[in-house]
């Protein structure tokens, strides 16, 4: 008996929101797609995070992953750029809780370290290795959507081990994780 499950990488962005999908099979991955969301032509932020929920819920009802694995947000010098990413990643994240899909998040040096092996490769190197890997014919123009590929192959990777990234199987899990953040 086969076992079966799809994976849903995503690289959150305002700009351009990269996704790529993995059917693993009898523990071998099988490449779907790898696609982004184009949002530069939007200039309401409030449409793009709109657009980025309802690509996420898209692709969650066509496919039907069993998971979800997320590019976390990194610290950058750029407080303003960072508060967008995080929008961007949350929305694609209540999209995949919404639809009760288990999430992880991967930070971007972790899911480079699991393509190539070296946690400060360029794009242009994890999307050569995972082009090898995956028997790819060609690259897309703008690497964002092998990023958001790389995180649904580091999810894949990483299957099984004790795991460095935060993981919610719905909104009961995330607020019992995030107590923190909730105003008493």
């Amino acid at each position: 008996m086969s076992n079966e499950k799809i994976i849903l990488g995503i690289d959150p962005g305002t700009t351009i929101m990269g996704f790529g999908l993995i059917k693993v099979v009898d523990k071998k991955m099988v490449f779907l797609q790898m696609n982004e969301l184009l949002l530069s032509k939007y200039k309401d932020p409030y449409t793009k995070l709109k657009l980025i929920f309802e690509r996420t819920v898209d692709l969650i009802d066509k496919y039907h992953p069993d998971e979800i694995a997320i590019e976390a947000t990194f610290y950058g010098k750029n407080v303003q750029s960072m508060l967008k990413l995080g929008r961007a990643q949350g929305v694609a994240m209540a999209a995949g809780l919404s639809r009760q899909v288990p999430i992880t998040e991967y930070l971007p040096k972790k899911i480079k370290m699991a393509i190539t092996g070296n946690g400060n490769a360029s794009k242009e190197q994890v999307a050569k290795m995972l082009q090898s890997t995956l028997g790819l014919k060609s690259l897309p123009k703008n690497l964002d959507s092998t990023d958001g590929l790389a995180a649904a192959v580091c999810h894949f990777y990483n299957q099984g081990r004790i795991s460095t990234g935060k993981s919610y199987s719905g909104w009961e899990a995330f607020v019992k994780q995030n107590d923190s953040r909730i105003k008493k």
